[in-house]
């Protein structure tokens, strides 16, 4: 049986889930090698991240205006996305390595699924699967030999806190886009990431003010690797792949998966930026790094495999949005899980129908 409903989506759309998280993951990871020849062209990366954020916003206007019910629905959400998830990560990072080498700002902003996990089991009280919490450690443990740590660590207390920033704000990206497909009035993911951007690019306008940028340098050319090529390719594809692409996809994805297994897989994103970086950009690896880049792989891997049980006597919203997913209780053995998987599975099904039916009053109640 098909439904949009998230309630029902997670447990089949597991598969769907990861795979878009992959892919938002991939995308992301292209994000810095496209803007590279941008800076090194002249203009500044405040400036760039302005260019990626608004462009993405001005081509998801249409979705935005399709979607303009979700600003009355859900307007603290879109406008927590957009500061959190979308300006408070550019802005922070960028702060941060202004004064603190960029591998350290990388690692500290990537802390953010370790902290998340910390947050959903903590502050939201929802089980968390044992291989979510080994995964995130040993995709830590991979990124500090990806950036290459050892190689330039230098103490700033005011840099460490914008890092700190950043991945503080990327929680928020996982926690606001799965708060998205919960409650009376969910809102569609393309809504969420379309408002975000526009949120987003109004806060960086006043902060990075691009009135005063040189944009000439956009009809030029840029180097990348000692090839020469047009400044409007890596500044397309920041936008529209590296951008647009990965928030669309990434904002499906953790309503497909938890939060902690959403976060884990985009750990991803600084082996991909890594590999993209070697073959556009001539940055080669080391062997540290290529060992790192396994261990982000088989952390991302235990998340996302891990089925860990539903405990008994918590909230069957929250075991729904576990990891654990469709196999609720079903993980363990014994008899006595069948009719607590059995539970579960009709609550979410009367909730469903409760939802479409409440959709259905209302489009009656528009058309009269």
């Amino acid at each position: 049986m098909h439904s949009s409903d998230p309630l029902l989506g997670r447990s089949p759309g597991r598969t769907l889930g990861l795979t878009l998280a992959l892919v938002s993951a991939f995308a992301f990871g292209g994000s810095g090698t496209a803007a590279k020849p941008l800076i090194e062209a002249g203009l500044s990366p405040l400036h760039v991240v302005w260019l990626r954020v608004t462009g993405a916003a001005v081509v998801l206007l249409p979705l935005a205006y399709r979607h303009r019910d979700a600003v009355r629905r859900r307007p603290g959400l879109l406008i927590g996305f957009g500061l959190l998830a979308v300006a408070g990560v550019q802005a922070c990072y960028f702060a941060a390595i202004s004064r603190i080498p960029v591998g350290v700002a990388l690692l500290i902003e990537y802390l953010g699924p370790p902290l998340l996990i910390g947050y959903v089991r903590f502050v939201q009280r929802r089980p968390i699967s044992r291989g979510a919490a080994i995964g995130a450690g040993v995709a830590v443990a991979g990124l500090a030999c990806v950036v290459e740590v050892w190689n330039g660590l230098s103490f700033d207390a005011l840099g460490v806190l914008f890092a700190l920033g950043a991945a503080c704000c990327q929680v928020g990206y996982f926690v606001l886009a799965d708060a998205g497909s919960r409650g009376e009035r969910p809102v569609d993911p393309i809504a969420v990431s379309a408002y975000g951007l526009l949120i987003g690019s109004i806060v960086l306008t006043a902060l990075t003010r691009p009135w005063e940028a040189d944009w000439g340098r956009l009809g030029g050319d840029v180097v990348m690797n000692g090839h020469s090529l047009p400044a409007l390719i890596p500044a397309a594809w920041m936008v529209l792949v590296a951008t647009v692409l990965a928030y669309l996809t990434g904002v499906v994805a953790v309503q497909h998966l938890s939060p902690p297994v959403a976060g884990v897989v985009a750990n991803l994103e600084a082996v991909v930026a890594t590999m993209l970086a070697w073959v556009l950009l001539g940055e080669h690896l080391g062997l540290p790094q290529m060992a790192g880049g396994l261990l982000v792989l088989a952390g991302a891997f235990a998340a996302q495999a891990s089925k860990p049980a539903a405990p008994a006597g918590a909230d069957l919203a929250a075991a729904a949005a576990s990891p654990a997913g469709a196999a609720g209780a079903g993980a363990g053995a014994g008899a006595a899980t069948i009719p607590a998987g059995a539970t579960a599975l009709g609550e979410r099904l009367a909730r469903a129908a409760e939802a479409q039916t409440r959709r259905t009053r209302e489009r009656g109640r528009e058309r009269r």
